[in-house]
């Protein structure tokens, strides 16, 4: 790869990272709950928990809300309604009624009767209608009078003198009691001559009722700067509750006032930047491999800021509602997919940005890093689900314990424990039961691997494996010494072992298009024979793309892919090249046809197994198995490797290489021992002459083999 296109790698991958950062604190800043927090908190009854707290500024005392509402309720009862009254209406109805009684036909109405009628209903309306249902209104209220305004000047009238419609029919049917009055007047349709002429006023009812209530006194006193107000362990009496309510919402009214927001808004940004940069800096130079890689970052910030809002959220909805976010299921992701420290840390910057939004801010921190700790170390190698079963009931009772030992510390007293915290721990420590599935989502979205998915992948009744078995079986034992020699190793040096386990058992599944052309499958004849040395070459070589074809087949995940196309790296099929070499010493070489493809191991992982695919295999061809003899050949492969630069890329350092020597060497020495040959049973003979006793004792036992005639025995070589 050419040095301008590393550069437009690095280039793009350093804008990525700033891009999540922004975008990082862009949302955290965003979904920040907006309307500002009071610094302390407090209940009625119980100790105050800080120190001593004295006015910063001069501020109100207000009254309590159901005070308020009282003085507005005494105020109000006595209000009185303005309606306004409309002369022209009855005037009007009036008028046409004395018509209709004028021109009614069939009917004879005398002088007086009529102009008793049209009397009964001008009375009527100087009295007033009111709407039917302005009329149910207040005679179902607590209203006693209304104000009625005529001219522009108002007269009180009583609920109980009102009428409606309905009202005012019957009032007049009563004043006329014979029959013949009544029949008049239902002849004339006396119900379309009554009309409201007495409407309610809003606006004018509303201005009346604002003016009256803005002359309530919200605050009772005066709390001056410098003032004491409560100190340390002092229960909060009712008053002091009140002053120091009053104090938070003054308080509040400052902070999110329009001068203030914005400084709020700037100290958020600093704040929340600050945090994300020291954790960009811990994997900048402790995990440079994971800040270097833009899904694994990627996928790191967006289950921080994840978790964030929903704290945030549940922050919002109940008080202590943030202690509902099962905060330990950042650490079991992430020590799944990576390592303790790594999952330790993103805890750790999680916690301290949703502390912010947290009721008591130094409890909430304490007990999540205690159950955040207690989840790294009960689950730092998860693949049984009973483990995640046990992990949630450690942290729930990691919860219990650090929530009594602070209550007990802070408040001194068994009966400042709230039960309810433990049914929010109870509810917190269930929703972790869920980290087994969002694991699982995760890795089929990022592409990760876990080791519950290592160990379900390193069952050799697997069809992969089990067809390795059969159709290669020298390949299949290989595979599985390998696997036995480096997952050791890792377990040396402190690399994943079960990842590296896995790998071996796959590192060789190319074989399986071509088995008889490695020694390892072959019983007589060797199809290289006829072949040339290139050709040869080509064939062994191609059993690395092959098993990357046969890989993406089977859906194999990257992890595994690494350390099929790696375990030979950029190295050469030596055997063919050498014996071309001094086959035909003066011919120029194409190099190209006796190199694998590569790319060279670049993970302790992939490292370790091609120095253990190297030793294994050579280990094959010793022609005795001493100390010195295993010593030399671990010694000389791993060395040229080195030599040829094929582990440069990984993170290995030295001393971790003379670490898996030396395990090498103890592993090798161990599976090739030497043994010693079990005695077998003399058979009686018959009767014969006595030999002389020298003879019979120097001749060995018929059918009695050397210690070397039985290499199958597991007794040791020597006694």
């Amino acid at each position: 790869m050419d040095q301008s296109r590393i550069q437009k790698i690095l280039s793009s991958k350093r804008v990525l990272q700033v891009l999540f950062f922004i975008a990082a604190v862009a949302l955290v800043t965003y979904f920040f709950p907006g309307e500002g927090k009071f610094r302390y908190t407090f209940q009625e009854g119980k100790p105050w928990k800080y120190g001593l707290l004295t006015a910063p500024f001069d501020f109100p005392i207000y009254k309590d809300e159901a005070v308020i509402q009282q003085e507005k309720d005494s105020i109000m009862l006595g209000f009185q309604p303005v309606f306004s009254f409309n002369e022209a209406i009855g005037a009007k109805s009036t008028a046409d009624f004395e018509k209709s009684l004028t021109s009614r036909p069939g009917l004879t109405i005398t002088p007086a009767l009529r102009r008793n009628l049209v009397q009964a209903l001008r009375e009527t309306y100087h009295k007033g209608i009111i709407s039917s249902d302005d009329y149910t209104r207040l005679q179902s209220g607590t209203t006693k009078e209304i104000r009625i305004v005529q001219n522009n000047v108002a007269r009180e009238m009583p609920v109980a003198e009102l009428q409606s419609p309905r009202e005012a029919y019957e009032n007049i049917i009563n004043r006329f009691p014979d029959s013949y009055s009544h029949h008049v007047l239902q002849n004339c349709n006396l119900n379309d001559y009554l009309n409201t002429n007495i409407t309610f006023d809003s606006i004018t009812t509303d201005r009346l009722k604002d003016n009256l209530l803005q002359r309530i006194a919200l605050s009772d006193g005066i709390v001056q700067a410098g003032e004491r107000i409560v100190d340390r362990g002092e229960i909060i009496t009712p008053q002091t509750y009140r002053i120091l309510k009053s104090l938070e919402t003054v308080s509040l009214k400052k902070s999110t006032g329009n001068d203030h927001r914005g400084y709020t808004i700037v100290g958020q940004i600093i704040v929340f930047a600050c945090l994300f940069a020291f954790f960009y800096l811990f994997l900048a130079l402790f995990r440079p491999q994971t800040f270097n890689e833009m899904r694994t970052l990627g996928f790191m910030m967006m289950l921080i800021v994840g978790i964030s809002l929903i704290a945030f959220f549940l922050s919002e909805v109940r008080v202590q509602g943030i202690y509902l976010v099962p905060f330990a299921i950042i650490p079991i992701i992430v020590v799944t997919f990576f390592d303790s420290r790594t999952a330790l840390y993103v805890h750790l910057i999680t916690v301290l940005i949703c502390a912010f939004t947290a009721p008591f801010a130094l409890e909430f921190i304490f007990l999540q890093l205690i159950v955040g700790m207690t989840a790294i170390d009960s689950l730092s190698d998860l693949s049984r689900r009973s483990q995640l079963m046990r992990c949630a009931v450690l942290v729930f009772l990691a919860y219990c314990f650090a929530y009594v030992g602070y209550t007990l510390l802070s408040e001194g007293d068994l009966s400042k424990i709230s039960y309810n915290m433990f049914i929010y721990f109870g509810i917190n420590c269930v929703f972790l039961l869920f980290a087994y599935l969002l694991i699982y989502i995760f890795e089929k979205t990022f592409g990760f691997i876990s080791t519950v998915t290592l160990v379900e992948l390193s069952d050799v009744n697997n069809p992969i494996l089990r067809q390795l078995s059969e159709e290669c079986p020298g390949t299949f034992q290989h595979s599985l010494q390998i696997s036995n020699l480096a997952a050791e190793a890792a377990n040396k040096i402190g690399a994943k072992a079960q990842l590296v386990r896995t790998g071996a058992l796959y590192h060789d599944i190319g074989k399986l298009k071509n088995p008889a052309f490695f020694t390892e499958n072959q019983s007589g004849f060797n199809p290289h024979t006829p072949l040339s040395f290139e050709q040869s070459a080509q064939i062994v070589i191609s059993h690395v793309v092959d098993g990357l074809k046969m890989a993406d087949k089977q859906g194999l995940p990257q992890a595994i892919k690494d350390f099929i196309a790696t375990h030979h790296g950029k190295g050469k099929a030596k055997f063919f090249y050498n014996s071309y070499r001094n086959k035909y010493p003066d011919r120029p070489v194409d190099e190209s046809k006796f190199t694998y493809p590569g790319p060279n191991p670049f993970t302790k992982e992939t490292g370790i197994l091609m120095m253990a695919d190297a030793v294994e295999a050579a280990s094959r061809s010793l022609k005795e198995y001493t100390n010195e003899s295993i010593s030399q050949l671990v010694n000389r492969i791993i060395d040229s490797q080195i030599a040829d630069g094929l582990l440069r890329d990984t993170p290995l350092s030295f001393r971790d290489v003379e670490t898996i020597k030396a395990t090498f060497i103890e592993k090798l020495k161990t599976i090739y021992h030497t043994r010693i040959s079990y005695p077998e049973l003399n058979k009686p003979e018959k009767p014969r002459e006595e030999k002389p006793a020298e003879s019979s004792a120097e001749a060995p036992a018929p059918g009695n083999p050397t210690p070397e005639s039985q290499p199958g025995a597991d007794t040791p070589a020597t006694k």
